[in-house]
């Protein structure tokens, strides 16, 4: 599945070129005129989900990914163009790979970062998903 499929990620408006990213426009800003903290939750999660499926691409159509929790930090204000960047650990995905051969199901945490056009982190979180099986 495309990430950019999803129809609230499509809502909010999440795009990709060479990343995942999130253009500023007046429907995602907050009371104070920065990007909604939603609205970059929205692409941190969604850069999670695609860095899974760019990991594991065996398991595309047999599993069922559902994102479990999630610990988010906003670091500065966001006031351009969004990018994200996420990233699995080695000892993350190994883990990972042991529980879902042995059990069919496992839980993986994905690290994300959000920045803007000076580079400047906005946001930083950690995603954990709970993959499944079908």
């Amino acid at each position: 599945m495309d990430v950019l499929e999803v129809p609230f990620v499509k809502h909010v408006g999440v795009e990709k070129d060479s990343e995942l990213k999130l253009n500023v426009r007046d429907k995602l800003k907050n009371h104070i005129q920065t990007i909604h903290a939603s609205a970059q939750f929205t692409l941190a999660e969604t850069a999670s989900g695609a860095c899974l499926m760019e990991e594991f691409p065996q398991y595309e159509g047999k599993v069922i990914p559902m994102l479990r929790s999630s610990t988010v930090k906003y670091k500065s204000p966001a006031t351009s163009t969004l990018r994200a960047k996420a990233t699995l650990t080695k000892e993350a995905k190994e883990k990972f790979l042991k529980q879902f051969e042995r059990r069919g199901q496992g839980v993986i945490a994905v690290e994300v970062e959000l920045f803007d056009e000076a580079s400047l982190v906005t946001m930083e979180g950690e995603f954990v998903w709970f993959v499944a099986r079908k």
